[in-house]
């Protein structure tokens, strides 16, 4: 039988039994969304280490990113938060637990750190007790990588490597981050103009999509069937019986205080969809 509840209009963290499912979720795991019977959808990245958001113009998928870090701040996680353009994520700025770079010198800078910090963890041959989880933020990411090549394409010397060591660590972690605790929650396209090396979208076990076309749907999420039709209900999330969770105005508190009266509200457009391969829609 097909549950037809309607949706709730606003998800607070006080609803009846809401924040008793998020905190019998394990620290490797994140709300994306809840369904009309109370239950919690979300993304476990001990399964799926990486995540892949992609979107439309205002398909809000900076939004999508802020929440997704708030909660794994909360849970004890650290990030480096890449932000070409400065000012998407000033929320992560003077966070003691994250590392917010907003210009290409400082993200190419960066990354270059974040390869010898995953070559660190692999030296300790699983031995990671005591060692924080870190989850490594870009928004935008195509316009990011674009920059970082343009980067390395005017600053490298005659004998340094031809392709940028930057990109070169972001996707040695898409490789082997899983194994050193650290993950990537990645804004964009992740085969965009040929920047990431063939087989790193891949590496992307959960792809979140919103006002996303058939292409996009084609490219990203090769299921079968047709693409899902366009939601009228804001924050949709896949399954059709499930309505999104995102903190729009206080993913700073969950993610610096694990106490207090918070919120978190649904996103003012048509989407996201959340897609786990190779499976399919869940």
């Amino acid at each position: 039988m097909t549950n037809t509840t309607a949706l709730p209009k606003l998800l607070r963290l006080t609803d009846p039994g809401l924040r008793e499912q998020l905190q019998a979720l394990p620290d490797s795991a994140a709300l994306i969304g809840i369904s009309p019977d109370g239950r919690a959808i979300a993304v476990d990245i001990d399964a799926a280490p990486h995540i892949l958001v992609c979107s439309g113009p205002g398909g809000g998928s900076t939004t999508i990113l802020r929440t997704l870090t708030a909660q794994f701040l909360h849970q004890g996680a650290h990030a480096l938060v890449l932000d070409h353009t400065g000012i998407a994520h000033l929320w992560a700025k003077d966070l003691p637990t994250v590392t917010h770079r907003g210009n290409v010198a400082g993200i190419h800078d960066a990354l270059v750190g974040l390869g010898s910090e995953l070559q660190r963890r692999i030296a300790l041959d699983g031995d990671l007790d005591g060692v924080s989880r870190l989850m490594v933020v870009i928004d935008r990411a195509d316009a990011t990588l674009r920059h970082l090549a343009r980067y390395w394409e005017t600053f490298r010397q005659k004998n340094d490597p031809k392709r940028s060591p930057a990109i070169a660590a972001l996707e040695a972690v898409l490789y082997e981050g899983r194994a050193a605790r650290i993950h990537v929650i990645y804004d964009g396209p992740a085969t965009v103009g040929g920047r990431l090396i063939p087989g790193a979208r891949e590496q992307f076990s959960t792809v979140i999509l919103a006002r996303f076309s058939t292409g996009v749907w084609q490219r990203l999420a090769p299921i079968d069937g047709p693409a899902p039709k366009s939601s009228p209900l804001p924050g949709r999330v896949c399954p059709p019986d499930a309505g999104s969770a995102h903190d729009r105005c206080r993913s700073r508190r969950l993610a610096h205080r694990r106490s207090g009266r918070r919120e978190l509200t649904r996103l003012g457009h048509p989407g996201p969809r959340e897609v786990s391969h190779p499976r399919g829609l869940v």
